[in-house]
């Protein structure tokens, strides 16, 4: 659709940690160094980042940055020489993700979490393994074909995505009026256009692809 090419910016995502994880032979420093003296690595996950990142019908943390993750876990294991280390998982929200590895809560966030120039300001990024474009998802009945169609609605984001300033940007930029309602986590944004109380949800297409097929009738969505 005409409102998906207007939104659309490339970002890519990758894993995070609070500060580099490399090693020499003299001497451990930083998160490996932390990780070491406790005998654990807590891993940061989402609970509904879809394809990336989710719980599944058991509760368990699954996807594909999980298994990325995994990886990472299996490489530390084996440079620190712990075959036994304990690793913990602890829930995550786009608001406090970064916090949470400031203050060392985690050790690595292994979600959707988009690599910009100011968040490498605040924490390390692994390299990329996916590139995303920001579009909408709205229901196939609301008469949204464009950005313009926008004005004077209510547009759904999740806290602390970069897809908040991108929304204020276009909203100066093009002069369009809506009101914006921010949720705690994409399942919760979605359900805030599902149950009509937003008429769109921004955010990362392949997220939003998550959402739109994990409702009830997905063929209702685009």
């Amino acid at each position: 659709m005409t409102l998906s090419r207007i939104l659309t910016t490339l970002a890519s995502v990758g894993l995070v940690s609070s500060v580099s994880m490399g090693a020499n032979a003299q001497e451990l420093t930083g998160t490996l160094k932390k990780i070491k003296d406790t005998g654990s690595i807590t891993i940061g996950h989402r609970e509904s980042s879809i394809p990336f990142s989710y719980l599944d019908d058991k509760q368990q943390p699954v996807g594909y940055s999980m298994e990325l993750c995994s990886k990472v876990v299996d490489a530390v294991k084996a440079e620190l020489k712990m075959p036994a280390l304990k690793v913990a998982y602890q829930p995550v929200t786009s608001a406090n993700r970064i916090p949470l590895l400031q203050n060392g809560t985690i050790d690595l966030e292994c979600g959707s979490t988009t690599n910009s120039v100011e968040r490498q300001k605040q924490v390390a990024f692994g390299p990329t393994y996916f590139v995303i474009n920001v579009s909408a998802a709205v229901k196939k009945d609301s008469g949204i074909k464009s950005f313009a169609d926008l004005n004077g609605k209510t547009v759904a984001s999740t806290s602390g995505t970069t897809s908040i300033p991108l929304l204020r940007g276009y909203e100066k930029a093009k002069g369009i009026d809506f009101k914006e309602l921010q949720a705690k986590d994409h399942a919760e944004a979605m359900q805030l256009v599902a149950t009509d109380r937003a008429q769109a949800f921004i955010m990362d297409d392949i997220l939003l692809a998550g959402q739109i097929a994990n409702q009830q009738n997905p063929g209702a969505y685009t």
